[in-house]
């Protein structure tokens, strides 16, 4: 599946963003996560995004922090608005569509509330490279019935035979964005650079959870 012709290319990637510290929520690159913002501050950035190049960093505090400004994990993807709906009462419904992963150089001075940050593209050239590719060395049966069971574990519906006919490497991706681990399972899946990696965790993820209830966080 081709990248759209909206999104910039790697080069033209920004260098200065917003950043949107929410536990639990995670993107990556061509998966949607759905959000619904309505912290004042959070309405001015997804305001000001849509007025500029429509983008913003999501990002997991660390654990336990919390106070403000919540210390939050060096790296975190960035993605692109590509669907948002205001509401009668004041929210903003987004759907946020993964770039490109990123770790924080440095943060700046925040404006209207929200913080910016510096990001620090290069370690994650890849997800640029790995858009569509499907040239992963991995027991696909083992993944797919381990995928089946923990659906299964959690009482979650999906179609597991029509998964199957996806490229791996785009799937996972949006498996990481939508499945309910942990925040600490969520950060090790989108700081494993390579997408072989990223396979191998998501693999370990399910079938820990499924053997015991836990998941990579706690062993």
């Amino acid at each position: 599946m081709a990248r759209s012709s909206f999104f910039p290319s790697f080069d033209r990637l920004p260098h200065t963003m917003p950043i949107f510290p929410l536990e639990g929520a995670v993107v990556m690159p061509e998966a949607d996560l759905p959000l619904n913002i309505f912290e004042p501050r959070y309405l001015h950035m997804v305001d000001d995004a849509l007025r500029t190049d429509r983008m913003f960093g999501m990002v997991q505090p660390l654990p336990g922090a919390s106070e403000e400004p919540v210390a939050v994990y060096r790296t975190g993807c960035a993605g692109r608005i590509t669907a948002y709906r205001e509401t009668d009462d004041g929210r903003m419904l987004v759907t946020l569509t993964g770039l490109s992963r990123f770790d924080i150089a440095e943060e700046l001075a925040g404006t209207r509330g929200y913080r910016l940050v510096v990001p620090d593209w290069s370690r994650f050239r890849c997800d640029y490279e790995e858009v569509g590719g499907d040239r992963l060395p991995v027991d696909r049966p083992r993944f797919f019935r381990s995928l089946s069971n923990y659906l299964k574990a959690h009482d979650l519906e999906a179609d597991v035979k029509a998964l199957q006919h996806l490229p791996l490497g785009p799937l996972v991706n949006r498996l990481v964005t939508v499945l309910p681990f942990d925040s600490a399972d969520k950060q090790a899946l989108v700081e494993a650079v390579e997408a072989k990696t990223r396979v191998e965790v998501l693999l370990a993820a399910l079938e820990l959870s499924t053997a015991d209830g836990s998941g990579l966080g706690r062993h």
